[in-house]
């Protein structure tokens, strides 16, 4: 093997044109055969909609040779389908992502197929969006999201908006195998790539102002955090446009940066990562702190209170969100989604409202699935608990930046009440019970780090808990089996009187994840009294549910 491992990383260092990967591979070539089969033994696999992972040489990271063959693998797979395809492109502000996406309209050009290039680095949510409004056959959007800062990624998108899925994803993989890494690029200006001058993010930013209320936050403090992502000139574009009033933007983190200088994670979820947006909402005295991450394809949102402030976990806003736009319209033939992972709480709202609800796996391209399945109903909302949310399907992926616009309206609407968001959540909460969620994560980092997570996984399925916190197991549910109609998936679910675990790894990291929920009544004034009882029960079944990860103490994060 390791003859073969060595030829195909000179045949890589013969097509590589970046010369900090070349000096990689020379390196490699030149030191340990464990170090060389680290690399180039197998590749970066299809994950959450196309590639993600370090940038590094060899087909185990993110570089321009893996970025090339990843291009002529998407345009030979649209050249079965289409005669003349047109694929739209965008890319964010972090290392590479240019010249990935420059590399990427050089190779489909030179296969005949047309492009459109996006002018700049834009959020996630635009391209999603110009697929869609240029009826184009695909998007790409090199982007890590909100992973680490050596990180970068690669999305894909079909004719119908939404992220790849099965069959789509395995097909443009097989055509990926068969390839070898000297790719024919076509001249840089050519014919068949043309560059968008700015009207597909104009076009972007009327649809997310249209959505919501002319002038209903003008009066509204807002503080703003783009977290050095690209999110910031599209959305205070966006609050213009509504007739919002401007955000204060942390100064800090307000320009794309790729190193992320002021946080260890570019991920708002991860403490500390808001520290400057929250001392800064204080001196300000802010009505309302919004931030996405480095794509500004996710949202978090805080508010104050008397013993500071409240930051809204993903399901929070989900509820939140979902219930505010269904207050808004109409109609039986609306449907809402969200996933196994995130909070029972939104089918009790859509059972509420008298609208229609789906579960399905994570990620949002299962989430838009429900939508496309069923063209008779409307799909007016959707979330995941990792802070990702749709509001109706324009966007067929989740959007930070209409659901920022959403969220600062629904604020102001209640403030002109006289009431809090705070207090829409316990309404929501002596509704329908308190619903608290979190999380128990451990990471694993290194080249058997996947079969770890395996044989844990492999593990809690052959030998289930029968208890939690002293609450029995009334229900297992494995979703390798394939539940209610959802593809297969490695997840398990634990179902206990008034409680609920599942257990998954994670689609872009190498993590092992477990969600916990706890569902307490709250009486009339109560909720509050409630909370606390609820977030005591959820620290004692993350505890017990952290159990279910042998070895080293996992990272206990309660989102709470």
């Amino acid at each position: 093997m390791t003859g073969s491992l060595r030829a195909l990383a000179q045949q890589w260092l013969a097509a590589d044109p970046d010369p900090q990967t070349q000096d990689e591979i020379q390196v490699l070539l030149a030191g340990p055969e464990e170090d060389l089969e680290q690399r180039f033994n197998g590749r970066l696999a299809f994950g959450t909609a196309g590639l993600r992972g370090p940038l590094a040489a060899g087909p185990q990271g993110m570089n321009r040779v893996l970025v090339r063959m990843t291009a002529a693998a998407i345009g030979q797979r649209l050249l079965e389908e289409h005669a003349d395809p047109l694929v739209v492109i965008g890319y964010d502000a972090r290392h590479k992502s240019e010249v990935f996406a420059e590399d990427s309209a050089r190779v489909l050009a030179a296969l005949g197929v047309r492009s459109c290039l996006l002018p700049e680095a834009l959020p996630t949510p635009v391209l999603a969006f110009s697929v869609r409004h240029l009826k184009a056959d695909a998007g790409i959007m090199v982007t890590a999201s909100h992973n680490p800062r050596q990180d970068n990624g690669y999305k894909v998108y079909w004719a119908d908006g939404a992220q790849i899925n099965t069959p789509i994803d395995s097909e443009i993989s097989a055509h990926l195998d068969a390839l070898t890494p000297d790719i024919a690029l076509a001249s840089e200006g050519h014919a068949l790539i043309t560059q968008d001058t700015g009207a597909l993010s104009e076009a972007y930013v009327a649809y997310a102002a249209g959505g919501v209320a002319s002038h209903s936050a003008k009066d509204l403090s807002v503080v703003y955090t783009p977290v050095h992502g690209v999110g910031r000139v599209p959305l205070e574009d966006a609050f213009a446009a509504s007739v919002f009033a401007a955000p204060v933007v942390v100064p800090q983190q307000a320009d794309p940066d790729p190193d992320f200088s002021t946080v260890e994670f570019p991920n708002p979820e991860v403490p500390g990562t808001l520290d400057l947006a929250l001392a800064l909402a204080q001196d300000e005295q802010a009505d309302l702190l919004l931030a996405n991450d480095p794509d500004a394809d996710r949202l978090i949102a805080g508010v104050p209170q008397d013993s500071g402030w409240r930051v809204f976990t993903g399901n929070e806003i989900g509820a939140l969100l979902a219930d505010h736009v269904l207050s808004k319209g109409q109609g039986a033939d609306r449907l809402v989604a969200t996933t196994v992972v995130s909070s029972r709480l939104l089918a009790a709202i859509a059972a509420h409202h008298g609208v229609h609800y789906a579960e399905t796996l994570t990620g949002f391209k299962w989430i838009v699935r429900p939508g496309l399945a069923n063209p008779d109903l409307r799909f007016v909302f959707g979330y995941e608990e990792a802070l990702g949310f749709a509001i109706g399907d324009q966007v067929r992926d989740k959007d930070g930046i209409t659901a920022a616009l959403v969220f600062a309206e629904m604020a102001s609407q209640v403030a002109e009440q006289g009431r809090t968001v705070v207090d829409l959540l316990h309404a929501l909460w002596e509704r329908h019970g308190v619903h608290r969620t979190g999380q128990v994560t451990r990471r694993f980092a290194g080249p058997n780090g996947g079969e770890i997570m395996a044989n844990i996984l492999e593990t809690v399925r052959t030998r289930p808990p029968q208890a939690l916190a002293g609450r029995p197991v009334t229900e297992v549910m494995d979703y390798a089996a394939g539940v209610n109609g959802l593809a297969s998936t490695n997840a398990l679910a634990f179902t206990m009187d008034g409680a609920r675990v599942v257990i998954r790894p994670s689609g872009t990291e190498p993590l092992l994840k477990i969600y916990g929920e706890v569902i307490e009544p709250a009486a009339a004034g109560k909720a509050e009294m409630a909370e606390t009882s609820a977030d005591q029960a959820l620290a004692d079944l993350l505890e017990a549910a952290s159990g279910l990860l042998s070895g080293e103490s996992p990272d206990k994060r309660p989102d709470c």
